[in-house]
């Protein structure tokens, strides 16, 4: 009877050694997890940091480029009916907007719709002044059509679309 005691204390014994090193064990391994994916993390932030903070830096730049202020005497050449120029303006912003659609994945949706609304709302009015000024008018007539709507808007688009990323890069920093 004794030994069937001291065989039952022993057992208990052990049993509660064997779950006591089992959890502490499984804590502590549970831990160091942790650590680890968390040093994967902040290595992972220094790698995409500055390529988030590039592709900000490109999309404001891809906003100004757009806007039609900047377009208009970029594009401009004095030998080109209306028609060419409409043309030659919505093909500039959409070269643009294409040369920079793999931004969108550093960016907030948020941000990347207002891009887009951006490049809409530019073409939208190119096409609203060479409407209003016919095909065979001269580039000056359409750009001048179109500096002129672009000014009755007094916030157009691409300055939201700039503030927006600006506002969600002070929240990265």
């Amino acid at each position: 009877m004794e030994l069937l005691m001291l065989i039952i204390a022993v057992v208990v014994a052990s049993a509660a050694v064997f779950f006591t090193a089992y959890f502490l064990l499984k804590q502590f391994l549970g831990n160091e997890e942790k650590k680890r994916l968390l040093e994967l993390r902040m290595k992972n932030q220094h790698l995409i940091t500055p390529i988030r903070l590039q592709a900000y830096e490109r999309l404001v730049l891809f906003l100004e480029r757009i806007s039609p202020n900047s377009m208009v005497v970029r594009v401009f050449q004095p030998s080109m009916n209306a028609f060419q120029m409409q043309t030659t303006l919505i093909k500039t912003v959409r070269d643009e907007f294409e040369h920079n659609l793999s931004q969108q994945i550093y960016v907030s949706d948020a941000a990347w719709a207002l891009v887009r609304n951006a490049k809409e709302e530019t073409i939208k009015l190119i096409n609203i002044a060479a409407t209003r000024v016919g095909d065979q008018a001269s580039a000056t007539d359409l750009s001048t059509a179109i500096l002129e709507l672009s000014m009755q808007h007094p916030v157009q688009k691409n300055y939201q679309a700039i503030e927006s990323l600006k506002s969600d890069i002070h929240q990265l920093f």
